[in-house]
């Protein structure tokens, strides 16, 4: 059974970045087979990674609903969408990519939601690691059939807004049907000091802090060449960084 990593925060935290370099040094370590899964609708880790997306899950749930017909002779509608769930994987030597995509439109997708996140779990269960970056609803992790998260990183940039998304989220984990094993605080874009202020309104939301991610200029410099952060130099503020944080913290 794999391990799964995820990460929760609002959008424009930098948590994609940080799931992104823990791709890179599940990777890079030899922590293999790793399945990184974009679960967030406005998030763009395949991007990140220096992947082009051509098909996600809610492509493949909307264009089922329109014509559930539509399967081909010989095959029921589990197989059909399982097999349309295994060409929308990207796979790459260092690790896997499944892209989420979208969320729902009307009408009653009970069905095949059922079909493809039992689906997603089997397949994940071929993994040594999954590293989920999630919406701040955490609506992907918490309709997996087995609602398990091994380390769950709320991860906030260095302001009181996100740190106060994060109180949100937190407070939100206990109406979810997750089995959540460790939770840690990680704040990016972090000065060499952080603030009394800051650390006191994180002391309050009752997470434990552990992980500090750097202001990186390099960071910067990739995305304005469109570059994937896999090809980060190893000494990197923000590579080195995460490398300890799951060091530190994934030990399992």
């Amino acid at each position: 059974m794999s391990k799964v990593i995820a990460f929760a925060g609002k959008g424009g935290v930098g948590k994609t970045t940080v799931a992104a370099l823990v791709v890179r040094y599940l990777s890079t370590a030899g922590k293999t087979p790793v399945l990184a899964v974009d679960a967030d609708p406005n998030s763009n880790l395949g991007e990140t990674l220096g992947l082009e997306v051509t098909a996600t899950i809610g492509d493949i749930r909307e264009n089922y609903m329109k014509d559930p017909q539509g399967i081909p002779s010989g095959m029921d509608k589990i197989n059909y969408l399982e097999t349309l769930v295994e060409q929308a994987l990207i796979e790459k030597p260092a690790f896997d990519l499944l892209v989420m995509g979208r969320q729902e439109g009307q009408g009653c997708y009970c069905m095949v939601n059922n079909i493809l996140n039992k689906f997603t779990d089997k397949l994940a269960a071929s993994y040594k690691y999954m590293v989920v970056d999630n919406e701040a609803g955490m609506e992907h992790l918490s309709r997996r059939t087995s609602g398990r998260v091994d380390m769950l990183f709320l991860v906030t940039d260095y302001s009181l807004r996100g740190l106060r998304a994060v109180r949100r989220i937190n407070e939100m984990l206990q109406g979810l049907n997750l089995d959540v094993k460790k939770i840690g605080l990680v704040v990016t874009r972090a000065p060499a000091k952080l603030s009394d202020v800051f650390l006191r309104e994180a002391e309050e939301i009752g997470v434990p802090l552990v992980g500090i991610i750097p202001d990186d200029p390099t960071l910067l410099e990739f995305d304005m060449e469109k570059r994937s952060l896999y090809d980060l130099p190893d000494d990197s503020l923000s590579v080195m960084a995460v490398n300890s944080l799951i060091a530190d913290n994934c030990s399992f």
